[in-house]
This record gives C-alpha cells, structure tokens and sequence, in this order.
C-alpha cells in the first residue's frame, strides 16, 4: 500500500543512513546493510568503550531522524487518493459496474449497533442462549476486517501474508492471548496453509479458519467474542463450533429475515449516509457515455428506497442494467440460474428473459447469461465492490474484467499516517530497526547488553504503531513489517483501490493509472518511487487544485 511510511524508508536510507554510517568510528562504507562493519578506530593498544560507541551511535541516528521528520510532514498522502496494484487506463473502460452496499451507498456507525442487538437477541430467543448475554453491548472499536478466527480453538487473530500470526493479535473472548500459549497452540506462530481459510475466507473442507473479509461482518466477530468470554468467564462448558454456526446462522438471519432491511427503510436517515457525490459520479460517466450496472445480493425494494434517498428517484436512468438478490459469488460461478423480472411492486414474473432492459430490475440470474445478453466482456469492463472475495475474485481470475476495491477503511488510516506523531514514531522505528541490523556484529557482553536495551524499544514502539490504528489488532493493512493477509488478498483481486467512490472525482476518464515501483529486498532504492518519474498522490498537490 502507497503509505506515508515509504517515505519513511526512503529517508532512514539517506541521511539517517548516513548517521548509522558515522565515519571512521562505525566505519562501514557505502549502503548500511552492503557488509560486515569493519573495527572502531582506536589508539594501539587501547581497548573500544563498545557502550559508549554505541549510544553514541544512537544519539547520531536519532538527531538524524529529528532532522528528517519536516521533509516527510511536506509529503503527506491524499486521503481521496486512487491507489494502483495493476496498470490501468480509464480510457479503456466503456461499462462500469457496481456493488450496492459500502459500495454506492455507506451506512452510519447505527447500523452495525442494528446488527449486533438483533444477532444476540436470536441467540437468546432461538438458539436458547443465557439470557445474561445481554448485557454485552456492541464496540465499534474492537476489531477490524481481514481478521482470522479459529473456528475449534475461538481464537480471533490478524496473520500476515505469509500465514504468520502477529502476536499480540490473538483473542480467547475479550482477552489477548499470551504469546507463549499461542506459540504452544500452534507449535510456532505459522498457521500451515490446510488450516487456512478456503479461497473464499470460508471455514470448510477441512479448513479451520474463518476469515472476516466483510465490512458486514465487524459486528459478529465482536459477538462472537463477547459470548465466548461470557462462557470463560462463568465456567461454562460450551463447543466452540456449535457457537460459531450459532452466530453466523444469527447473523444471517438478520439479513435474510428482513430485520436489518426493515429497520433501514423505516428510518432510512438515521442509517444511510447520505452521499451526494454518488450521484455526482455516476452523472460524471453518464455524461461520457460510459455504459453502468449494478448487481447487489440486496432485495429490490431496499435497493430503490436507498438508491432514491442518496441519488434521486431517477436514479434507475442512470444504469442500463440492474440486477438484485443476485447471491454472489454464486452469480460468478454458477450457470443454471436463469433471470428473473421483478414489476414495479416487486412481483417476480415468470417470462423468458430475452434482453436485459434499461430502467428494470431483475432477480438472480448468473454472469454467464449477463455476458451472453449483453456483449460486456473482458478489459473493458470495471466493476467496482468492497467484498475482495464475493464482489472481485472471481471477476478478475476468470472474467479478465477490471477490478476496483472500495476500502473505506483507508481514508481513516491514512489521515492517522499524516500526523506527526506517527511520521515521528515510524522514521525512528525505521532507524533503530537498521541500528540494530547494523550492530548485531559486535558480540561482547556490554554491547549485547545495549542491543537487548534497543530491541526492547523496538518492540514497545511497534506495539505504541499498532496502537495508533487499533488496539487490539492494529492496521487493515500491515502486521509489524509484513503486509496482512487481507492486503494480500487486495494486492491480487483489486487493479485499483480507494477510501470512496467520490475518489473517482479527482480524476479524468481517460486516467492512465501506474503502480509504484517499490523496490524488491535485493533492489536498489534508486529504483524505486524515489525518482522523479514515480510520483506520490501527495495531499498538498491535491489542495493546489
């Protein structure tokens, strides 16, 4: 991800380089990590004060970074950015498609409360649950999407894209789990790949891990964390698998029993967002000729009353296709399912479907038939959801259309990265991290003693990173150094990503977007975006326009 935190890299490879570097005294030459650091230079016969060299050391490298900070404060990211896995021109791009949920409409904090309250009341009234777990009310700020949950062991766990857990991240209920308990449990902190999560995040065939890819799903993986500690907490004997499928079937009910539906279009301002730069976008490729659908898992009467609040009750004018309850990924995948028309009131009709027509709505129906219908194949097209799995994988492994991911997520994180304090803390956490690489050669006690000193505030710093975005489990989009497995996934299903729609503003329809070249570990970072010709979405560009 195109963070504040590569020019972090980049400036720890200049002058706070040159301060780990120091001359004579530290004497490697060239880059900081090219060789073995050569002997301090000392008088015959005189023996190196290895603690003073090496605080010595650090005060140069920490002066550095200080020194380094404001260059950084003039190159913050633009939070409105559109940021580039894959290189794409817009100007290839005659129909664009769209998701419904967090994709064309957002929804406000409310509605995840909604969600939580309505799932733990039919655990307690259908699935007989103690009625004590009412008492549990719904945090927004426990946990973050792309999170894994260990279906047999209830365990909720960030891992990174090597299957590696971050420690620190894992939870039993409401509490951390101790690191020495999970590398117990796991016989290390590296989940093989037959435990993982199928390719669709799902716990099955085998597979124990449930990966959270929904923006849906925060809200059940803090219930499913809040009825495990009840059950830890008063001692109660429980099967962890049965309380997963008791959640998750909760969870689906609220969906497909209408709960949620109803509960939105009855107070329809209290829970959507109203977005007034959904219409603006999608009138800017009307207006280009640009073709547009939609297919939503969403029923239709929800979709018109959100779609009329937020665009107008025209809106269905704008979209040449519109297609709900189309039970995707299914509708990627599944060819036997054939479209169905739905009226004005809703009834579905039972006549052959011959063409898909502008201004109606249809049910179900799957891709294959949608290509059959209407000729929108391949590179041309561009669809655009915040489900990587459900909305993008399929359509970018089998389909070869263009993918754009909606990651609302990312507007907040990268406000969090602008600030000073975290520039600050990641540029010294950046330097020391290269003292400590660089230092490692000298083996005496005294100096081991220092060594064991920095690496302590090392780990401390990274807990104070992961505290910064949340608390429990830190960043959407990065472990310690690792990129998560959620912005793996990302990286492989999405050409584009952005905060919003309204991003698309910013840009022309004929954009050429270039991934950054960042460099490889045995690259050079001239070779990078540190040239010229690479350049940074940076936010003071953005507010010059």
């Amino acid at each position: 991800m195109a963070t504040a935190a590569a020019a972090v890299t980049r400036g720890v490879g200049a002058k706070a380089a040159a301060a780990l570097r120091g001359g004579c005294r530290t004497a490697p030459r060239g880059r900081p990590r090219a060789g073995p650091v050569r002997h301090l230079c000392t008088a015959p016969g005189t023996a190196p004060d290895m603690k003073h060299y090496l605080w010595e050391r650090y005060r140069e490298a920490k002066r550095s970074t200080d020194e380094l900070v404001p260059s950084i404060m003039n190159n913050l990211l633009n939070p409105d950015a559109i940021f580039s896995n894959n290189e794409m021109s817009l100007s290839d791009i005659e129909i664009y498609g769209f998701d419904y949920d967090y994709t064309l409409v957002f929804y406000s904090k409310h509605l995840h409360t909604l969600i939580f309250n309505a799932a733990r009341d039919l655990l307690i009234n259908e699935h007989r649950y103690p009625v004590e777990i009412r008492k549990y009310e719904y945090n927004p700020n426990f946990a973050i999407r792309g999170l894994h949950y260990d279906v047999q062991r209830a365990v909720l766990m960030k891992i990174d894209a090597f299957h590696y857990i971050q420690l620190g991240t894992v939870y039993r209920g409401l509490s951390v789990v101790p690191d020495e308990e999970v590398i117990e449990m796991y016989e290390g902190s590296h989940v093989p790949l037959e435990q993982m999560s199928d390719f669709y995040g799902k716990s099955s065939h085998g597979n124990t891990m449930k990966q959270f890819m929904d923006i849906f799903s925060l809200p059940e993986m803090t219930l499913l964390s809040c009825v495990n500690e009840y059950f830890l907490k008063n001692n109660i004997d429980y099967e962890p698998v049965h309380l997963y499928k008791d959640v998750k079937d909760s969870i689906r009910d609220v969906h497909i029993k209408g709960i949620m539906y109803r509960a939105i279009e009855a107070d329809i301002e209290k829970y959507i967002c109203y977005a007034e730069q959904t219409r603006a976008v999608l009138a800017k490729l009307a207006d280009h000729g640009k073709k547009m659908f939609l297919i939503t898992n969403s029923p239709s009467s929800f979709v018109d009353k959100g779609m009329s609040y937020i665009v107008g009750k025209d809106w269905r004018d704008l979209f040449d296709v519109v297609i709900v309850q189309a039970e995707k990924p299914n509708f990627f995948n599944d060819k036997r399912r054939p479209f169905r028309k739905v009226n004005e009131k809703g009834v579905l009709l039972w006549d052959k479907i011959h063409k898909l027509q502008k201004g109606q709505i249809y049910k179900q129906g799957n891709l294959y038939e949608f290509l059959k219908l209407t000729g929108w194949r391949g590179s041309k097209v561009l669809y655009f959801g915040d489900h990587i799995y459900s909305d993008l994988a399929d359509l970018t492994l089998k389909h070869g259309w263009r993918t754009g991911a909606i990651i609302p997520e990312l507007r907040s994180e990268l406000k969090i990265m602008n600030t000073e304090q975290y520039i600050q803390t990641m540029t010294w956490l950046q330097t020391l991290t290269g003292l400590l690489e660089q230092m490692q050669v000298h083996r005496d006690a005294e100096s081991q003693l220092v060594l064991r000193e920095w690496k302590k505030e090392r780990k401390e710093m990274r807990e104070m990173t992961k505290g910064f975005f949340n608390v429990q489990f830190g960043s959407l989009f990065r472990t310690d150094q690792n990129p998560t497995y959620f912005l793996r996934r990302l990286s492989r299903f999405a050409d584009i990503y952005m905060a919003s729609l309204s991003c698309l503003l910013n840009y022309d329809v004929s954009h050429t977007f270039y991934p950054r070249r960042t460099p490889l570990q045995h690259e050079l970072p001239a070779w990078s975006d540190g040239t010229p010709t690479f350049r940074l979405p940076l936010l003071q560009e953005a507010q010059a326009k």
